[in-house]
């Protein structure tokens, strides 16, 4: 995986589970397959949305040896490392190569607030450990823990760490990013809500959460922005934004695999200590879901688009 490949639409795939609580791969694979129709550029494994807290190591390697195997050689299989000791993600990273990992979305550590030196320690001790490309999540919202301008700098040194997942909720971050570093980290919009502002700012590639049950309005709106054609952008993502919320919410993970499911490429079941939605909380959450369903645009062609450097 070179560092032209962090482009475009990485979904944080789900972990589809059968009733007995176990992976159902099936179900992984058709919603594999509707991700690759929709224009997706490549995968990611095991984040948070996909429940990596409940899954065991052999399973999250399973999922990343069958995505590997399903998938094209050119569409990158991405494991997410999220652990709470160095030792076990430098193990887990070692391991990746040799299981068909194509490249590490690297989360802070777990658990335990790392100061500012902690957190550069942590993730360049993983980046010298391993040949493969590594994105860091930046996520200060919910794992408490900020990556500064100034901590890229440090971790700049590393060349295998190419990308940034940025979801400060900040969206004046992606030009201090770019401001202070060019071209030498890829961007990636990690906050379904930002999307389209995200992208327009020049953002290189969307980390997304509902693309796991919508992915062709999800590639249709970046690759239309980086065409310029923004007004059909907007009408797409105005429609999709009531969707778009039911990612930034304690149950996400609930949320996006009930819509997956009305859409024929998920299911419900999730796993403990999450429990699936029911009564008044599920009621609400499929009137959003099915109000998007009966009112979902027409997409124009949207895989054969012109992209107008100026954005790009």
């Amino acid at each position: 995986m070179n560092k032209a490949s962090w482009q475009g639409i990485f979904p944080a795939l789900v972990t589809p589970f059968t009733a007995d609580d176990t992976i159902d791969f099936d179900l992984f694979e058709k919603n594999l397959l509707a991700q690759v129709e929709a224009g997706i550029t490549g995968v990611i494994v095991a984040g948070s949305l996909g429940e990596a807290s409940t899954l065991t190591r052999a399973e999250k390697n399973e999922l990343v040896k069958f995505a590997r195997k399903t998938l094209d050689k050119s569409l990158p299989v991405v494991l997410c490392i999220a652990e709470q000791s160095t030792a076990e993600a430098v193990s887990i990273a070692k391991e990746a190569e040799s299981i068909g990992a194509d490249g590490l979305m690297v989360l802070p550590p777990m658990r335990y607030k790392a100061d500012d030196n902690e957190t550069v320690v942590y993730f360049s001790t993983i980046a010298k450990n391993t040949s493969l490309p590594l994105m860091i999540y930046n996520n200060p919202v919910d794992y408490k823990i900020e990556v500064t301008l100034d901590m890229f700098e440090q971790l700049s040194a590393y060349p295998n760490i190419q990308a940034i997942k940025e979801s400060t909720r900040d969206v004046s971050n992606v030009t201090r990013i770019f401001n202070r570093f060019g071209d030498r980290f890829k961007v990636f919009c990690g906050v379904d809500t930002l999307i389209m502002e995200e992208v327009m700012l020049g953002a290189d590639g969307v980390v997304g959460g509902l693309v796991d049950a919508f992915p062709k309005e999800t590639v249709a709106i970046f690759n239309l922005v980086k065409a310029g054609r923004y007004q059909e952008a907007l009408a797409i993502y105005r429609w999709y934004l009531p969707l778009l919320e039911l990612d930034i919410h304690p149950k996400l993970v609930q949320n996006i695999k009930l819509a997956a499911t009305l859409m024929g490429i998920g299911s419900e079941f999730v796993r403990a200590p999450r429990l699936v939605l029911e009564g008044a909380e599920k009621e609400s959450v499929l009137a959003v879901i099915n109000k998007a369903i009966e009112t979902q645009p027409v997409l124009p062609d949207y895989l054969n688009l012109t992209v107008d450097s100026s954005v790009a």
